[in-house]
């Protein structure tokens, strides 16, 4: 294999990544932008701590990871697959849990919502920590 071709190949799991994550940040960022129109129709700003960690965590930081894996190819595959899943299920784990927490529209006993809403937001801290070593992973294109 050329070396062209040979480097599409290594960066075809960062770009099924990437895609996965700008997906989802868009989700994020609907839901976000949509919840912000709500509170500014309705001049009810009770939400706007849920409303911020949508835009922020969901909708930017998963579209930047999303945006790194595009631009980077990284030397240890099975971290870029292992990150993907801790921010996806970390940036849906906080954001729910938030919402459970400060509303629980379900009625949900408190102390399932107290633990879902810690392991959602250590899920998302494990992922920033993990997204840290992999920037010093990446495959040099010079």
């Amino acid at each position: 294999m050329n070396s062209t071709t040979e480097k599409k190949f290594n960066n075809k799991l960062e770009k099924k990544w990437s895609l996965r994550l700008i997906q989802v940040a868009a989700i994020f960022g609907f839901i976000g932008t949509y919840m912000g129109s709500q509170m500014a129709g309705t001049m009810d700003y009770a939400l706007r701590p849920i409303h911020a960690h949508i835009l922020l965590v969901g909708w930017l930081s998963v579209f930047a990871w999303g945006i790194f894996y595009r631009l980077y190819t990284i030397k240890y595959k099975k971290l870029v697959t292992a990150h993907g899943i801790l921010s996806l299920v970390g940036a849906i784990g906080l954001t729910t849990g938030m919402w459970f927490y400060n509303l629980n529209p379900f009625n949900m006993n408190d102390t399932f919502v107290l633990i879902y809403f810690i392991v959602g937001g250590s899920i998302l801290l494990i992922a920033f920590a993990l997204f840290a070593v992999i920037t010093f992973f990446t495959e040099k294109d010079y």
